[in-house]
């Protein structure tokens, strides 16, 4: 019987509420204790005195590429930043080619995961066959070969009845769909957001209007159906504002933000003018967008923070601003940038941001883990609060080098993840006793 026991670290563990520090005995892969001196002979022994030890952080919005974009992402090389970047679980859209709308698909990913990942990887269907926006895809096929959710993201579907159909039709399997987006039609072209940076620089921009009316019309279809709706990478004051008022109604509604809306703005791009890697969909917002996020996060308004990693490679981002393609590294990035732009100056406190990235994605999507209970999978997210480094896209795992953070100095990192009671990231720079 395999057995490891993590070892006088302060357990945060917000599913339970549990903040002190304890001992966590995992066993064939479960947890199998929390308590202090778990006893456990033969246990390998990890000392966690100093460290921060919360249930394995999820994400719920990652690209990854495989199969038929391995020049950008690998589900091997995905994983392993994943790992790197304090994450025991993906979820990863079906934005592959072929696009991931049938069960052999959907099987083949998963076996590829088992083979080569080192997280877990919860694949997430296409809402429509070939993410055409056409013909929905088998919805129950989905989920039997392991499907958490459906979405065509990163796309908004454009045709309201046949998401009216896709929240009526994953109701049945009790499946979330994921939606949200913007109505490109308002902003043909457009690679920014639109307003004054947009004006200098000579961009073409779209208004946070575009995301706003796909969100209050994907608000109305819930409330119609009684789906089950899960908004992706919300970005807009007037998107969070519509969102409070919907759970005010009742409407089955959860929501998530990246790191990236959280903690800049379009004024990045002009400290930066024309640097691609600020390149991101939805693009980077205002002001006023970032303190309505923050101010959601606090409040309960979002459920999750998604790290929304969208890989791109080389020759993609070393083009025009308008010819660049949308996206970052975001796996390995994520989790210090809360810890450091959110933890640090105290915007949240610890509790809330391991729940945002742990119990509340699990609760988002109903998945497996979220939790130190007894019984619960075995993956666990060490954090070390004090780990001062730069960030340096040289030493990413992933594929994709992009990302809008490079040269950021960030106080607290992950020291280890382990996933089913097997570690599979460990920093040997972190404060171990």
């Amino acid at each position: 019987m395999s057995a490891l026991v993590i070892r006088g670290g302060r357990v945060v563990d917000p599913s339970r509420p549990l903040d002190d520090v304890q001992d966590v005995l995992i066993e064939d892969g479960r947890i199998a204790e929390v308590g202090s001196r778990v006893a456990a002979r033969g246990a390998e022994v990890v000392e966690a005195r100093g460290l921060v030890v919360c249930p394995g952080f999820i994400d719920l919005h990652a690209h990854l590429g495989e199969p038929g974009r391995e020049d950008r992402e690998t589900i091997a090389a995905g994983t392993r930043a994943a790992a790197a970047g304090g994450f025991t679980a993906v979820c990863v859209m079906p934005d592959t080619l072929p696009v991931n709308d049938n069960a052999g698909l959907t099987r083949s990913l998963r076996d590829r995961a088992l083979a080569e990942g080192v997280v877990r990887v919860h694949p997430v269907g296409a809402l429509s066959r070939g993410r055409e926006g056409r013909e929905l895809s088998e919805y129950g096929d989905l989920k039997d070969a392991g499907c958490v959710a459906v979405s065509d993201a990163p796309e908004s579907v454009s045709d309201p009845r046949l998401l009216r159909r896709a929240l009526e039709y994953a109701r049945l399997f009790d499946l979330p769909v994921i939606a949200g987006g913007e109505d490109a039609s308002l902003a043909p072209g457009a690679v920014m957001n639109e307003g004054p940076v947009s004006t200098l620089l000579g961009l073409r921009g779209t208004p946070s209007a575009a995301e706003a009316l796909v969100t209050e019309r994907d608000l109305l279809l819930a409330e119609l159906t009684g789906g089950r709706l899960h908004l992706a990478q919300v970005s807009t004051a007037l998107s969070v504002a519509a969102i409070r008022r919907a759970r005010a109604r009742g409407i089955r509604v959860t929501a998530e933000a990246s790191p990236h809306h959280l903690l800049l703005t379009d004024a990045a791009l002009k400290e930066a003018p024309y640097d691609t890697a600020t390149k991101v969909r939805p693009p980077l917002r205002g002001q006023d967008d970032k303190e309505a996020l923050l101010a959601a996060l606090r409040e309960g308004t979002l459920d999750a923070i998604a790290s929304g990693h969208a890989p791109t490679n080389v020759d993609e981002k070393n083009v025009e601003y308008d010819l660049a393609a949308f996206g970052l590294s975001a796996l390995e990035t994520a989790v210090p940038l809360c810890l450091d732009r959110l933890l640090g100056p105290r915007l949240v406190d610890l509790p809330r941001l391991v729940e945002l990235l742990s119990s509340g994605p699990a609760r988002v999507l109903g998945l497996p883990g979220g939790s130190l209970a007894p019984g619960s999978p075995g993956d666990v997210t060490v954090l070390d609060l004090q780990r001062k480094r730069a960030v340096d896209p040289a030493r990413f795992a992933s594929l994709c080098r992009s990302t809008p953070f490079a040269g950021w100095t960030l106080r607290g990192w992950p020291a280890m993840t382990i996933v089913g009671g097997k570690v599979a990231f460990k920093d040997p720079k972190a404060s171990w006793a």
